[in-house]
Formats: structure tokens, C-alpha cells, sequence
């Protein structure tokens, strides 16, 4: 009979209030507590006895229970599941339980006695599969298990770590150096493949060399050699066989971000992950002195924070889930993930790290090669991130909130080492993508933020496909006064969102859908640059509004084009200024103006009924600059109201111009088209249009100037 089918007797026993082996039934003894039980004669106890003790210490403490006189056990006391008489070579009491355990039964009831010898023993116990603790505990040592299937529920009390042995100096380690790390092993061979087919984007079908050496159901970790940084690489996860193809194919549970050329070699390593554990509701303070949040700026960890703690990690692992942990005073992250796959973070929290300068300390969660998880209902404060995403794939974030933010630690962040279909909804808080360096890559792709507030968003080097949707920076005094809003235009899909300082940047050019702003809202500061030189792809700006539109200049060679939207200046302000072709279909430009720089070939187009009207400080609501370039205007069905007589509706001194005018209504100001304008490539045509009260100064017509049909109003 196994252990737990005679744990399983002895309890059916215990119900009937009698005990004891074959035929002989006794009944079961009370006793008051664990030393009235170890002051027993244990000489001659029948093996199977039952006892039931009131209390560890004393009666009704909570750490009482039933027990079993195991004759022939030479078991090693623990205080707990295992109680070894004094001077008893064999013969021990075992103790009964359903699979439940409490550390009252190890006589720990507060902090005074260190709780690690206790966990130990109920840990690696394969009988137990949830334990409770029911008062505060303190943990002296960092502790590393194998285990699965199992719950650790603290029952909402406080964790402390004082005296804690110090962890390793290697920060490629301490941080899996938590009070409770739950790690798989790495258990076969590496079996590395150069792969001789391209792998498709999204493909969960893989080619090896041998799929015989597979198993279905098998878990291995697979990564693809790097690109030109140091962790450069497309791939790195934790996945599971889920059918052997063919002699040389194998499919996992996981698609594939990125698409993989002829060449590429793969590491493909067995795993045994340690699966379905849960930890939960405590209350966790970190151990040594630190340093208060704020007061210095750390370029590496005070000696002393070696010797502090953070409670979990998992690594090589698969349905692990944490909740309702709520710390303070960590130095590492909170909870602290890789290799990960099938995970959740619920209603978690982290305040006042002793620092938030040196990276990967002052975390919540950092996830890394992490698949399919869910971040939830989790809050900082005064902390360096909430959620750090690395290399990671299909995860969630969702009502997630960092404040005290002030110090540059941004709650939400992704290293940029190829993470891809990435969701954030219901947050707030700084948010930084992609942007740890070009040692990961700097890339990412089909990262999706929603319903998010926060007063610094950058998201500028290589994203592929982001989308934002009623997204809201809002800036700050006490850290960004100029609200910073940057965004690569490579696929970018913006809806509904709102900034002071916004900008569009091109770090990549993966996209092929193109980059679409529809219904935001911009306040853009003077001399501001709305559109970076790289952009060299169109970007469609779409019933947006632009206030406080003075001066911004739009340096990107790419077509911009903007529909029924709304753009105020100043009328002392100067124009925006265009580098690059501009299309202009409805809305209303107030108090602002047009100015293409020329330095190259350009396009002009304004028409669908736009309406142009003030001034600015150039004097001129649409004109060219001095650059050597021809540019191409094309005025069509609109209207332009000019402040003063002193405003031009158009102005062209020089340069190469291919100008047409047909159906356009100019009311006051001047209408300037210089001779010196109309040269050589150039042409004029003037058509069609009404002029009430305007200043109109014309070149004479000629074979390539033609001025006709118009109608002139006083």
C-alpha cells in the first residue's frame, strides 16, 4: 500500500474513532500538543496508531492534526510531516493530511522562527499539493525547486527576509535567486539544424534533421542563432511538439513572428518544465538597508543589495501563475520570468524599490522568451517598470497602472529583441517600446496599445504594424513638460489619440500596410518637427486636429496626405514647412500657411473643399522656398480668406513652378505669381476661379501662362 493509501486508511480510521493494523482496532489517542507526543513511550506502539494532537504548542493553536505511528520509518525528522521520537532509530509519527499543509504544523507562528526548513520539507513533499500559511513567516534563505503542481497560499500575511543569506554578484543570476524560484531542467542534448528552406512568417512548422528524435508532447526551448547584435535574435521560446510532420518537419504550439531565410540555425534543447504552480496573497518586504527611492542616482548595486530579496521566479516553466503579491523595498523584480509559457500576473503590486537607475532592478515582472501571457489589475509606485516584455509573444496587459514615475522608470517597456503580438489595454503610465539598443535588435512587431493614459510615449525605433487606439499623453512638469509622442511610420495605425509634442519617425520598412492617423488630436510646439527625415513612405493624416501649429516643419520625403482636418496656428507664427509631396483634401488651416522648402521635386495638392484663412508670419498662406527643386502646385475647389491685404493666398518669386489653379475662390489679400517664377520648365494656369476683393499680380500670358475664364469681384 502506498503512502498515500495509507494516509488515506488511517484517516477513514480517524472518522470511525478507533485505529490500528488488520483486525485490531484502538481508539485514537487526544493529546495536547507536539511534546506531549514525543514524551510518549514509543516502545511497543502497534504501527498504524493514530493520535490526534490539539495544538503544536499548546491546545487550539493551529497547528495541531492527526498523526501515524510508522514503526519501521527511519524518515528524517522535520518538525512537521515528520516527527522523530528522541533516541528512536526507527518509528516515526507521520502526519495525516488530505494534501493540505500549514506551517503551524511546524510550530511557526510569527516571524521569530524562520519558516525555510518548513517549506522545504512541504515543498518537496509529493503529497502535498497546496500549502497555507495563517501568520506572518520570515525566510532566511533563497530557495530553488523542481516541483510541480503545487499552491503556496500565504493567506494575505506578510513575507519578510531579514538575515537573508546574500545572493550571487553575476546579474545574469541573482535575479532567479528569489526566496520561492520554481525551475524545469534543461534534459537532453542540444540538437542544433541549419535550416536549408525559408520559414514563412506565422508557420508553426519547423524542419529538422532528424523529426524521429521528436516526441509529441515534448517541451524543448528553441532559438535561432543571432543577427549582428550580441542577443539579437528572432527567436527564443519555450514550446511543445504538437505533431511530427514528416521525416524532416515538426509543428509546435507556437506561430512564428518573424520569417526565417535559408541558412538559419536553429538549437532545439529538451526542457521537463515544472508546470501548474501557484503562488499568492502576501504581503512582501524586501530585506536590506537600500537606499529611499530618489536619492541617488546608482550607476550599479550598492554591495548591500546583494544581501536583498524579491520572492519569486520561475524559469523553464508552463501554467505558473502568481496573484495578489504586493511588495515594497525589492532590489530585483518581483516576479521574474523566462522561458515562460502559459503564465498570469494578477493583482499584483510593487512600491518604493531601493532603486530604479540600474537596469533590471525596481521591477514588478520583467518576462523574458516568455509565450501566451497575461499581465492584470497589477500597480507600481515610485518604480522603474510594471511590465518588461522581452523577446516575448501573444501576451496581454491589461488595467495595469504605474504612477510616482517621475525618475524616467517607465512602467510599460519591451527590450526590442523581436517581441511580436504584444496587446496593452486599460493602462496608464510612461510606456517605452523597442528601445533598449541594437544589441537586441531594437525591433518588434504587431504591438497593440489601447485605452492608455500617460505623459511620455516612445515607440520610434523599428515597430512594425503598431497600433494605438485612444492613447493620451499628457505632459507633466515634474517629468516631461513637452509631453513627448513619437511613433514609427511602418504601418502605423493611430485612432482617437491626443499629445502635446507628437512626432512620426521611420527606423524600419517591414509594413505593407500604410500609415494611417485618423481622428486625433496634436498640439504641436514651435519649431517642432511633426514628420522626421527618414520618413520617406506616405503617411495619411485623417479628420485629425492640430492646435498651437506654428513653425512645425515636416522634413520626411514621403507623401502627406490630410483629410477634413483641422489645423490652427498663430498669426505671428511662421508656416509649416514640407520637404516632401502634400495632398490637402477639406478641413480648415487657420492662422497658418504651406511652404514647400523645393530642395527637391515636390507636389502640392489642395482642394475637396479646404478652407485656407488668417495669416502667419510670413505673410503668405501658401508658398515655395529658395531650394532648386520643381514644384508642382495643384489648387482645386477651395476656399482661402486672407487676414489682411498684406496676405498672399499664393506667393511664387521663383524658382521652377507647375502651377494650376482651376474652381479656387480667393477673398482679400493678394494673389502674387512673379514673372521670375514662370521661367524656363515652368507654366501657369490660372483658371476658373473667383477673386473678391484680392490683389492680383499675374506674368504677361505666354505659350506656357494662361490666365483665363476667371471671375473678378470688388
Amino acid at each position: 500500500m502506498s503512502g498515500r493509501d495509507s494516509a488515506g486508511s488511517s484517516r477513514r480510521a480517524l472518522l470511525t474513532g478507533t485505529a490500528g493494523t488488520g483486525r485490531t482496532r484502538e481508539p485514537v489517542r487526544a493529546l495536547g500538543s507536539v511534546a506531549e507526543l514525543l514524551a510518549l513511550d514509543h516502545k511497543g506502539l502497534t504501527d498504524g496508531t493514530l493520535v490526534s494532537v490539539a495544538g503544536y504548542a499548546a491546545p487550539g493553536d493551529g497547528g495541531g492534526g492527526s498523526l501515524r505511528w510508522a514503526a519501521a520509518s527511519r524518515a528524517a525528522g522535520n518538525g512537521g510531516t515528520v516527527l522523530a521520537p528522541s533516541g528512536a532509530t526507527a518509528g516515526r509519527w507521520l502526519a495525516v493530511h488530505n494534501g493540505v499543509f500549514d506551517f503551524r504544523r511546524f510550530g511557526i507562528f510569527d516571524t521569530r522562527t524562520n519558516a525555510d526548513a518548513a517549506l522545504d520539507a512541504m515543498v518537496t513533499d509529493p503529497t502535498i499539493f497546496r500549502i497555507e500559511a495563517h501568520t506572518d513567516l520570515n525566510f532566511g534563505k533563497r530557495h530553488t525547486f523542481g516541483r510541480s503542481t503545487i499552491e503556496l497560499d500565504f493567506g494575505g500575511h506578510t513575507v519578510t527576509t531579514n538575515g537573508i543569506e546574500e545572493a550571487s554578484h553575476d546579474p545574469n543570476v541573482s535575479p532567479f535567486q528569489a526566496v520561492l524560484c520554481f525551475r524545469g531542467q534543461l534534459t537532453g542534448q542540444a540538437i542544433t539544424f541549419t535550416i536549408p528552406e525559408p520559414i514563412a512568417e506565422l508557420s508553426d512548422v519547423f524542419p529538422v534533421a532528424d523529426s524521429g528524435a521528436f516526441a509529441v508532447g515534448d517541451w524543448y526551448t528553441v532559438e535561432v542563432d543571432p543577427l549582428a547584435g550580441q542577443y539579437e535574435r528572432e527567436l527564443q521560446k519555450l514550446v511543445q511538439v504538437t505533431q511530427i510532420v514528416d521525416r524532416t518537419h515538426l509543428r509546435v504550439g507556437y506561430r512564428n513572428g518573424w520569417p526565417f531565410a535559408p541558412g538559419r540555425t536553429f538549437t532545439w534543447t529538451k526542457t521537463t518544465p515544472v508546470t501548474d504552480v501557484h503562488i499568492g496573497n502576501l504581503t512582501f518586504v524586501g530585506a536590506g538597508p537600500g537606499t529611499p527611492y530618489g536619492e541617488s542616482d546608482w550607476p550599479q548595486p550598492d554591495p548591500d543589495e546583494w544581501k536583498g530579496s524579491h520572492p519569486i521566479a520561475f524559469e523553464y516553466a508552463v501554467r505558473c501563475d502568481v496573484s495578489d503579491v504586493h511588495a515594497t523595498g525589492t532590489f530585483w523584480p518581483v516576479v521574474m520570468r523566462r522561458w515562460n509559457t502559459f503564465f498570469g500576473t494578477r493583482r499584483c503590486s510593487l512600491k518604493n524599490p531601493p532603486t530604479v537607475f540600474y537596469g533590471g532592478a525596481g521591477y514588478l515582472t520583467q518576462n523574458i522568451y516568455c509565450l501566451y501571457g497575461h499581465v492584470e489589475d497589477c500597480h507600481t509606485s515610485n518604480a522603474r517598470h510594471l511590465n518588461d516584455l522581452t523577446a516575448s509573444a501573444y501576451c496581454y496587459v491589461t488595467n495595469c497602472h504605474g504612477d510616482g514615475d517621475d525618475s524616467g522608470g517607465d512602467p510599460f517597456t519591451t527590450h526590442g529583441q523581436y517581441e511580436h503580438d504584444l496587446v496593452f489595454t486599460g493602462c496608464s503610465g510612461l510606456l517605452d517600446l523597442a528601445n533598449s539598443g541594437a544589441a537586441w535588435g531594437t525591433s518588434a512587431k504587431r504591438i497593440t496599445v489601447r485605452h492608455h493614459v500617460c505623459s511620455w510615449f516612445v515607440a520610434n525605433t523599428k515597430i512594425t504594424d503598431l497600433t494605438l487606439e485612444d492613447v493620451h499623453v499628457i505632459a507633466r512638469s515634474r517629468f516631461d513638460r513637452a509631453g513627448t509622442f513619437v511613433v514609427n511610420a511602418d504601418g502605423l495605425r493611430m485612432r482617437g489619440c491626443s499629445g502635446k509634442t507628437f512626432a512620426v519617425g521611420k527606423r524600419s520598412s517591414r509594413s505593407g500596410r500604410p500609415n494611417l492617423i485618423s481622428g486625433c488630436v496634436f498640439e504641436v510646439a514651435s519649431a517642432n518637427v511633426l514628420v522626421q527625415t527618414p520618413v520617406d513612405t506616405p503617411v495619411f493624416f485623417d479628420r485629425c486636429a492640430f492646435t498651437h501649429a506654428e513653425g512645425f516643419e515636416c522634413h520626411g520625403t514621403g507623401e502627406l496626405s490630410f483629410v477634413d482636418c483641422t489645423v490652427t496656428g498663430k498669426p505671428d507664427g511662421a508656416p509649416i514647412s514640407f520637404a516632401g509631396d502634400v495632398v490637402i483634401r477639406g478641413g480648415e488651416y487657420t492662422d497658418t500657411g504651406i511652404v514647400l522648402t523645393a530642395a527637391r521635386g515636390q507636389r502640392l495638392h489642395v482642394g475637396g473643399g479646404a478652407r485656407l484663412s488668417g495669416t502667419n508670419a510670413a505673410k503668405a498662406l501658401i508658398s515655395r522656398g529658395a531650394g532648386p527643386g520643381t514644384v508642382t502646385f495643384e489648387l482645386r475647389d477651395y476656399q482661402s480668406d486672407a487676414a489682411d491685404a498684406e496676405t498672399a493666398h499664393v506667393r511664387l518669386d521663383g524658382g521652377t513652378n507647375q502651377y494650376t489653379a482651376h474652381g479656387t475662390r480667393f477673398t482679400g489679400g493678394r494673389l502674387v505669381l512673379a514673372p521670375g517664377a514662370f521661367t524656363g520648365a515652368s507654366f501657369l494656369s490660372h483658371r476658373d476661379c473667383v477673386a473678391q476683393g484680392t490683389t492680383r499680380s499675374f506674368p504677361p500670358d505666354g505659350p506656357r501662362v494662361r490666365v483665363d475664364g476667371n471671375l473678378e469681384i470688388q
